[in-house]
């Protein structure tokens, strides 16, 4: 009996170590830019945050590092943050494979293409900055759905100091061409009406270079938001430029499942990451 009990406390104390969380904003000093939002930040509905203006990343440090961490940019068609399925609710699960997750709660354009990469290029400045104190030597970007289109363009679109090591997408907004894209994501990013120029710039298949970072992605082929030739397309690029890429279509699934129990295929794209992933310490 006592040995069970020991055992619970230790199952107990795991669950609440790999919980454990700080937030840091993005921008301690003020943002470099803005977008123009002067509202306050809205929760419409729950744990679905809007009107971002003071981005932040929650922290969740392994504790058993295994010298890997995640940012992950929860989705919500940049307009809104889907911030447990798509985000806080993955922690214990990365923590409890020795990997450091971080929470990415990014600002809305709102007629400012620039303002969300601006946030996701911070973030992987600031996990830098505590690379050692967190015991980690590759930092991935990781989104769904439109959180995907801003972890792709981070991982299209950076710096020595930005790039990612890894990226990694769940039924990834990938695309603005109009044919392929969310109607929703591409308008709220770039408008309505905007030039052939900003689409293409946006689209992040016709992005990748010789140093993309790997990729791991999935997709739900029934998925009727976004189409998965957005995955297909980036995957083929990412082939095409010999960049080390790993794609998952499941038949059914639809769009927005993230970390729920109701995908019929979290147990296999779960594995799969989890196998992925542990190349990547190698």
């Amino acid at each position: 009996m006592k040995r069970l009990f020991m055992m619970s406390l230790l199952a107990v104390s795991t669950v609440l170590s790999a919980q454990q969380s700080t937030e840091l904003k993005l921008w301690p000093n003020g943002a470099p830019n803005t977008n123009g939002i002067t509202t306050d930040e809205q929760e419409p509905e729950k744990n679905r945050i809007s009107n971002v203006t003071v981005p932040t990343l929650t922290i969740y440090p392994a504790t058993q590092p295994n010298g890997l961490a995640i940012i992950m940019c929860p989705g919500g068609g940049y307009t809104r943050l889907a911030m447990d399925h798509e985000g806080h609710d993955m922690a214990q699960w990365f923590n409890t494979q020795g990997i450091t997750y971080a929470v990415l709660k990014y600002r809305m354009p709102n007629g400012h293409s620039d303002i969300p990469l601006s946030d996701a290029h911070q973030a992987i400045r600031l996990m830098r900055e505590h690379a050692k104190e967190w015991n980690f030597t590759k930092l991935g970007i990781m989104g769904a759905s439109a959180g995907g289109h801003l972890a792709s363009t981070a991982a299209t679109h950076y710096t020595a100091e930005t790039r990612p090591d890894f990226q990694i997408l769940l039924y990834p907004v990938v695309s603005m061409n109009p044919t392929l894209t969310h109607k929703g994501s591409h308008d709220n990013l770039l408008g309505k009406n905007p030039s052939k120029e900003s689409e293409a710039l946006y689209s992040n298949e016709l992005q990748v270079k010789a140093d993309t970072p790997p990729a791991f992605i999935i997709h739900s082929s029934n998925d009727e938001a976004v189409p998965v030739a957005n995955s297909i397309n980036y995957y083929m690029e990412l082939i095409k430029n010999k960049i080390p890429a790993s794609l998952h279509t499941y038949p059914i699934g639809g769009h927005g499942w993230g970390f729920h129990d109701s995908f019929p295929y979290k147990r296999q794209w779960t594995e799969e990451l989890e196998q992925w992933l542990k190349k990547e310490i190698q």
